[in-house]
């Protein structure tokens, strides 16, 4: 079996000659059996290493298991950096997955930004999934690429044979359900396959055709979930949060069909819509306070329209066509997006500040990066990932790390937003905190565009709020 895809020379003969010959054969073996980016095994070797195996392990009646990994949002980096530094990227990928190997296990690339491990020793699924853990650990570390330092994070599908009753297509296409699975629930992990999944996967094929017709059919629908000032409990603005109306599953939450319209391509034309019809809104809204700042509009922009060349000038248009004030509007880019700048990422944050929109770093905290990193972005928000919001009145460390964040952020600039608040204990900690602003069920949940006009109609923009008033 090929061994993390290193190759071993033999012991040369005194003549030297063995040494010469084998390098010959080698050479005209590495073509058809490696992949020439990685030095990996290709496909076809990891099938014919994965047909052994599987023979093996049947008569020993013991289990092998299979790993599909694909990393998360690649395209972005090829967008960002070209190709080349994309395919040097891999090139580095690679050596970290066969280096996080174990002796008995294979990696091989599939293609593209695909590879597949083999676990040769797969005695205990925990086994397995300690080594899934390995491999994202392995890739969650900073890369270097053009002088940048470069964070992502992969995916994983897991598939075990069973003794006697599995088949290497059968294990790969079990393993490829798994890890649609894992990019359903958020990426950045690992998801060891179930025969339920085979269903999912069946519906995410039915959704994929159902949500290509869901903008022009008027499927898709926004809610609004006020943000406030912690302080007074004045309504400062509102995040734009999208929803899809299927007309058989009824409403069907974005953590359900968001990473299937980024997976074909329809998150584009989505973020178009949801940026048209919140500045729309928002601009109605902005009419209830002739006399007074009008509520900040938060618009979450996805890997793939971030780095859309026309970005900026529809943002532009939508501004002009609805006179929505640029300060009015908020755009949302998730830290792990940010984390994988270059130059023309730099230039886009930069030419949609010129328009006058605010600028926010979403889930903050989760994208493995330093708090250094904060001086590299003009950004006028930091929005705190609920994940530490729930752990602040129960961890000590999370406190310190909010307090750093907070901090670090007014010294900058920026003020901050918490999400995901839901107790009062969370409410007056971040008030103690200095936390600016939040969000969360504490106060509302997502609301109707009439409900929460309504809200708006009825009080001055400085009016305090009790929670879920």
């Amino acid at each position: 079996m090929v061994n993390n895809g290193k190759s071993f020379e033999q012991p040369p003969t005194p003549d030297g000659s063995l040494v010469r010959r084998t390098s010959r054969d080698e050479r005209r073996a590495q073509p058809a059996s490696h992949d020439h980016l990685t030095g990996l095994p290709n496909r076809a070797s990891f099938m014919n290493n994965l047909w052994r195996a599987l023979a093996c392990a049947n008569s020993e009646r013991r289990m092998i298991a299979v790993l599909f990994m694909d990393l998360d949002d690649f395209k972005v980096i090829n967008d960002t950096f070209g190709h080349a530094r994309g395919d040097a990227l891999l090139a580095q990928i690679g050596q970290r997955l066969a280096a996080a190997a174990r002796t008995d296990d294979t990696v091989a690339r599939f293609g593209g930004d695909e590879f597949v491990a083999l676990a040769g020793e797969a005695a205990e699924v925990s086994e397995v999934m300690c080594l899934a853990e390995r491999f994202l650990d392995r890739l969650r570390q900073p890369f270097v690429l053009n002088g940048h330092a470069v964070s992502l994070t992969a995916s994983i599908g897991v598939s075990l044979s069973t003794p006697g009753h599995s088949w290497p297509n059968e294990l790969l296409r079990e393993a490829d359900v798994a890890l649609y699975q894992a990019k359903a629930a958020g990426k950045a992990r690992v998801a060891l396959y179930e025969p339920a999944m085979a269903d999912h996967a069946s519906q995410g094929a039915e959704w994929g055709s159902d949500l290509g017709r869901a903008v022009e059919r008027n499927e898709l629908q926004l809610f609004y979930q006020p943000e406030v000032d912690l302080r007074t409990g004045a309504i400062h603005g509102m995040e734009a949060l999208i929803r899809w109306r299927h007309p058989h599953h009824g409403i069907i939450s974005p953590t359900e069909f968001i990473s299937l319209a980024e997976h074909t391509g329809l998150v584009v034309p989505i973020s178009r819509w949801v940026i048209d019809t919140a500045c729309h809104q928002a601009a109605r809204w902005q009419a209830l306070r002739p006399d007074g700042p009008p509520p900040v509009m938060g618009v979450n922009l996805s890997a793939r329209q971030f780095q859309h060349p026309d970005v900026v000038e529809q943002i532009a248009r939508v501004l002009h066509l609805t006179g929505l004030a640029p300060s009015a509007l908020r755009l949302e880019i998730t830290e792990s997006v940010l984390m994988k700048q270059g130059d023309v990422d730099i230039r886009t944050l930069q030419q949609l500040r010129d328009l006058g929109v605010r600028l926010a770093i979403d889930d903050f905290g989760t994208g493995y990066s330093s708090l250094t990193y904060l001086q590299h972005f003009t950004v006028d928000t930091i929005k705190i990932d609920q994940s530490f919001v729930r752990e602040l009145v129960s961890s000590d460390k999370t406190v310190i790390i909010v307090r750093a964040i907070i901090m670090l952020a007014h010294d900058l600039g920026m003020d901050v937003v918490a999400e995901g608040i839901e107790t009062a204990a969370q409410l007056e900690r971040l008030r103690d905190l200095g936390c600016d602003r939040g969000q969360g069920y504490y106060f509302w949940k997502p609301l109707g565009e009439d409900e929460l006009g309504e809200i708006l109609s009825a009080r001055a923009p400085d009016a305090a709020l009790s929670v879920r008033d």
